[in-house]
């Protein structure tokens, strides 16, 4: 064992043991929602499948959940869209104020919540968006374009120029060079993008309470009105669904990239 992998071990078991510790209190809803009880009770003293039963049964929870899965979908692919040309607008834009339109495109993640609940809901009630999928579609996008921002902008900022120029030698129009040379090696930052901006529209409650209505309810607006006004385990249900889907959503990416880099390094050593 050399130097670097006797450092090394040290380091990947202390890491290993704090996310265990802080990932280990939400790992306990998995177990509760297989519980025979109408209660929580951990650890569980009976196991049953009852409450998924009632999950998949309950419309107000599937229809909570399809709204959720669209409303995250249509986001994911909008914020996606606007964040990417926003990230290239910023990097190689050359005109005054760009400082500026960077602030104000990280200002959803600065500013409280709460804040912004009250300030798209006031808006909204002028514009005739409140309780409307449409309207949630753009409150969550407005969210989500800082997490696409700033991991495209991080690539762009990475990116060899010496490949746009070459393409430029060659005749290759501004567009060309944007779709055929830089868009390629941008797709994993912009994957990377998609799949916050899906999970934190997914995630986002405080916003959708706010311009929630009888038949437009996302899944954590439901969970917060199953926890207010009455204890029904089904929401133990509702949140390991979200915490399964969301780590697969995140995990999926880089398991992909791990195998296709092991793939690679195993051509490359049989050649």
């Amino acid at each position: 064992m050399n130097e670097r992998t006797r450092v090394r071990w040290p380091i990947v078991v202390i890491a290993g043991f704090v996310g265990l510790l802080l990932i280990a209190p939400t790992l306990v809803v998995i177990p509760l929602s297989f519980t025979d009880r109408r209660s929580f009770a951990f650890p569980n003293e009976g196991w049953s499948l009852r409450w998924y039963e009632g999950f998949f049964t309950d419309r107000a929870w599937l229809g909570a959940l399809g709204t959720s899965l669209t409303i995250a979908l249509a986001t994911g692919l909008l914020a996606t869209a606007v964040g990417t040309l926003a990230a290239y607008a910023l990097n190689r834009g050359r005109v005054p104020g760009l400082g500026a339109a960077r602030g104000l495109l990280m200002l959803p993640i600065v500013i409280p919540g709460i804040v912004t609940a009250i300030a798209i809901f006031g808006s909204y009630l002028g514009w005739g968006l409140s309780g409307t999928m449409l309207g949630l579609m753009l409150a969550h996008t407005v969210l989500a374009i800082p997490f696409v921002v700033i991991p495209v902008n991080t690539a762009l900022q990475g990116l060899d120029p010496t490949l746009d120029r070459a393409a430029a030698v060659l005749g290759a129009s501004p567009l060309s060079r944007f779709t055929q040379v830089q868009l390629p090696l941008l797709a994993p930052a912009i994957a990377t993008g998609f799949v916050f901006a899906f999970v934190t529209s997914l995630d986002e409650v405080v916003v959708s309470y706010f311009l929630q209505s009888p038949t437009v309810r996302t899944l954590p607006v439901q969970m917060y009105s199953s926890v207010t006004v009455e204890t029904d385990p089904a929401i133990a249900v509702a949140a390991t669904l979200v915490l399964v889907f969301s780590t697969t959503v995140i995990l999926a990416p880089r398991a992909l990239a791990a195998v296709r880099a092991r793939r690679s390094s195993v051509s490359e050593g049989t050649k």
